[in-house]
């Protein structure tokens, strides 16, 4: 029952959508612009940069807030925490609300990494930053993170169980991220200067 509650709070958590109510509030569906997607990334392309650290700084803290309330309610079920910050990662990607069309999770699951061990968001903050840089796509980042996460908490924490957990939020992501790759071999990706240049807004 532990379990079962923590994953549910963590899904209506996870569900909340910033990019969603910034673009009731401009009049701009951000769902049938830019990527389409329901995040940081995409609100970006739309609305800029000031907009798009309004949306990663609420993806990031609702998946926070469902790991520690599911800890705090929980504190005999070891991985509450965790089931809960992976819900509230698949109530990003799957709002029940908006037809089940969110976001990719990127910055939901990195709020999860930073609640449940900070060390590991650490490595996974400078993954992000390095494969971005490199590359310019975050994409690409936020792929290899959600591969590496796994490994970390299987490998360098030790726990099996956590890895397992985890790794269905990073099974689900790699399937959002599927047409990225498909955009970044056709050469059709947005890159992250470009963006930043404001290149591709949609209402400049």
């Amino acid at each position: 029952m532990s379990y079962a509650l923590s994953i549910l709070v963590g899904y209506l958590l996870g569900s909340s959508s910033m990019a969603y109510y910034l673009g009731k509030i401009k009049h701009q569906d951000v769902r049938k612009v830019g990527t389409g997607n329901l995040g940081a990334s995409n609100t970006a392309v739309v609305f800029g940069w000031g907009a798009a650290v309004l949306v990663a700084v609420h993806d990031i803290g609702k998946a926070i807030l469902a790991v520690l309330l599911a800890k705090h309610l929980f504190p005999g079920a070891e991985f509450a925490g965790a089931a809960a910050g992976v819900a509230a990662v698949l109530g990003h990607i799957y709002p029940f609300y908006l037809n089940f069309k969110g976001g990719k999770g990127l910055a939901s699951y990195f709020g999860l990494v930073l609640a449940l061990d900070w060390k590991m968001a650490i490595v996974v903050g400078i993954t992000l930053v390095a494969v971005t840089v490199i590359t310019d796509f975050i994409s690409l980042a936020a792929i290899t993170t959600v591969i590496l996460v796994p490994v970390y908490a299987w490998l360098v924490l030790g726990s099996g169980n956590m890895a397992l957990i985890l790794a269905v939020a990073s099974a689900v992501m790699l399937l959002k991220h599927r047409e990225n790759i498909v955009r970044i071999i056709r050469k059709e990706e947005i890159g992250l200067r470009s963006t930043a240049k404001g290149e591709n807004r949609v209402d400049k």
